[in-house]
């Protein structure tokens, strides 16, 4: 009795081949990883700011006479404009009236990006470090995104603002997840966060994002 052996021809082989192909291709496509690793960064980002806005909210409400920087009466807006711009990010332009402080260290000692030292709460500082961009780029040409933190404060209200660049399709102004148009701060192409969402420049006047 003879047995028959059957198996996949070259056509066959080469057919399957070119099937995975084109799945492999729309795959990507459709799930494009690019956007997707852009898209997780932007969720950091958000994380981000909302854990520094608890951790300086915290701080405001335990500390008698909170000062949300190292010289408060400098570096604090109390009139139309802030005098100091907090950021990590070095060899950005200051903006018209303003004076950027870019310090890249992220203790919670008073000594760090933001000058507030929760390490002074009782208990100790409710955060490990303040955080900083995950990429921590710029600054760019104009259509680039530049991507890091900035930080203002306002010393007569005891309020401060946080600023974070979007950059992929889904959180940024006009996609599904839009965070910048709709935080009710006054730049609708910025991520804005805080207790006071005006105190930072618009873009009238700024030139620290200079891909926005």
């Amino acid at each position: 009795m003879r047995v028959s052996h059957k198996g996949f021809t070259l056509l066959e082989l080469l057919i399957v081949i070119a099937i995975l192909a084109i799945l492999s291709a729309v795959t990507i496509i459709v799930l494009n990883p690019a956007e997707l690793l852009k898209k997780a960064r932007d969720s950091q980002r958000i994380s981000d700011l909302s854990t520094i806005k608890t951790a300086l909210g915290y701080w405001i409400v335990s500390t008698s006479s909170p000062v949300l920087s190292d010289d408060d009466t400098n570096d604090c807006q109390d009139g139309t404009d802030p005098d100091i711009l907090f950021t990590h990010k070095t060899g950005l332009t200051n903006p018209t009236n303003w004076t950027i402080d870019a310090n890249t260290a992220q203790t919670t000692g008073g000594a760090g990006w933001i000058e507030v030292n929760l390490n002074s709460l009782i208990g100790g500082t409710p955060i490990a470090k303040f955080p900083i961009d995950p990429s921590n780029s710029g600054p760019t040409a104009a259509g680039d995104n530049d991507l890091y933190y900035t930080y203002a404060c306002h010393r007569g209200n005891v309020t401060f603002e946080l600023n974070a660049n979007m950059e992929s399709q889904f959180y940024k102004q006009g996609g599904p997840g839009d965070v910048e148009s709709k935080d009710g701060g006054d730049w609708t192409t910025i991520y804005e966060e805080g207790t006071a969402v005006n105190l930072l420049p618009s873009t009238s006047s700024a030139g620290y994002y200079l891909g926005e």
